[in-house]
């Protein structure tokens, strides 16, 4: 009986840390959802600092189960930065992008060719 008792203690302590561990996430967004929509909707100098603000910290502080940043926001962040006309660290960033993702090389790198001819 004292073996079973120790066994569902346990399986019941097993279970509450997987629950734990699956509730963290692969990648860290921060406030990066509002602060794409505060942009999209509105594009203005000050909406633009706070999404670029966004970009570097999430860039800098990945707290994911991954470590690692989350897919898509190198490439957006070079959006900005070549919109911007700050095409050389634009680049930099597609480039982080596609070593990080790389199956992204495909769509991103054409976008790379064109932008260093």
């Amino acid at each position: 009986m004292k073996n079973l008792k120790l066994i569902i203690v346990i399986c019941l302590i097993s279970m509450g840390c997987i629950s734990c561990m699956s509730s963290k996430s692969l990648y860290t967004w921060h406030n990066y959802e509002d602060a794409s929509y505060v942009y999209t909707k509105k594009q203005t100098d000050k909406t633009l600092d706070k999404l670029i603000k966004e970009y570097k910290y999430i860039i800098s502080h990945q707290k994911g189960i991954r470590k690692a940043v989350p897919p898509g926001i190198y490439a957006e962040y070079a959006y900005l930065l070549i919109k911007m006309n700050n095409k050389k660290e634009g680049i930099v960033m597609l480039k982080k992008e596609v070593g990080l993702y790389p199956e992204s090389k495909m769509f991103v790198g054409r976008i790379i060719k064109q932008l260093e001819k």
